[in-house]
């Protein structure tokens, strides 16, 4: 894989990975703050908007389409498509800090100790930083070597799994999560209607009392117990929105087993079947097991 010199040491390539669908509002910030890296791969799940026009337009941008499977799925395709020795990914609308940049080049500078890296993420909600409403101590895997970090098998929110322990740095990235609550609304529905698929092929057993106690107890953890009444409106509102999330996922659920006892079978999202993708896994495990 590519490597850069730089004061007479050798450093790592790296790739960048963004996965999108209709991002023309973010795509370009997105791949702006990533332009230090040595290529850019975008996913692209067929957006109808002008998300591909605006990435072609990047000279280090490998853009690619696929049918989208969830968000694990799409990164670990583009994983197997990525050239060099390092990996970032960022959704689009994430930014890569310029503190964050210095500090992973700095790591690369100084020799990394570890295969793969926790990055802070800084949550806007309609232009405002969220600072608690269960956001404060938000990190994610996202710096790895290739080959040593793989995302499980999970239609959403799926892990990265990495060998070897991922420590955190320093400096965070800035994610816009919520610039129109029109978007917001449909996407939480549409994840819980993904979390009920993966719980339903999981087989968790689900009961009448989860379709109340869960929601309720997701906001009240959130707005109360992790502050989110200090975020004000804001707050009150994302609380709100993601105990809604929680209520889709379990009122599926339950609406679901009530059909199955009837003989009618859940309509549910397409889960990528293609071995391919979660092969890594398999590799990780190994590495896991085996012995320094």
């Amino acid at each position: 894989m590519p490597e850069r010199q730089q004061n007479g040491r050798r450093l790592p390539g790296i790739s960048a990975i963004i996965t999108c669908y209709n991002e023309e509002a973010n795509i370009a910030d997105c791949i702006e703050s990533l332009s230090w890296c040595d290529e850019i791969v975008v996913v692209d799940s067929f957006s109808t908007d002008r998300t591909p026009e605006i990435a072609r337009t990047h000279d280090k941008v490998q853009f690619l389409q696929r049918q989208y499977y969830g968000g694990a799925s799409q990164k670990n395709w583009a994983i197997d498509r990525s050239r060099h020795e390092w990996i970032l990914i960022l959704d689009a609308d994430e930014r890569c800090t310029t503190a964050l940049r210095e500090e992973i080049q700095e790591v690369f500078r100084s020799g990394p100790e570890c295969n793969a890296y926790t990055i802070a993420r800084r949550v806007y909600f309609l232009g405002r930083l969220i600072r608690f409403s269960g956001w404060q101590h938000d990190r994610v895997s996202r710096l790895f070597r290739h080959g040593y970090a793989w995302y499980e098998n999970r239609r959403v929110h799926a892990p990265l799994v990495t060998v070897g322990r991922s420590p955190l740095l320093s400096n965070p990235m800035d994610h816009f999560m919520v610039d129109s609550l029109e978007e917001y609304v449909d996407r939480i529905t549409r994840y819980g209607h993904w979390g009920a698929a993966q719980w339903w092929i999981d087989g968790r057993p689900s009961h009448s009392w989860q379709v109340l106690v869960r929601p309720t107890w997701r906001f009240l953890r959130t707005y109360l117990l992790q502050l989110g009444i200090l975020d004000g409106s804001r707050g009150l509102t994302f609380c709100a929105l993601q105990a809604y999330g929680t209520f889709v996922k379990c009122a599926l659920v339950w609406s679901w087993k009530i059909n199955a006892a009837r003989g009618l079978a859940p309509d549910l999202p397409a889960f990528d079947e293609d071995v391919a993708v979660w092969r890594g896994l398999d590799h990780i495990q190994h590495e896991q097991q085996t012995p320094d």
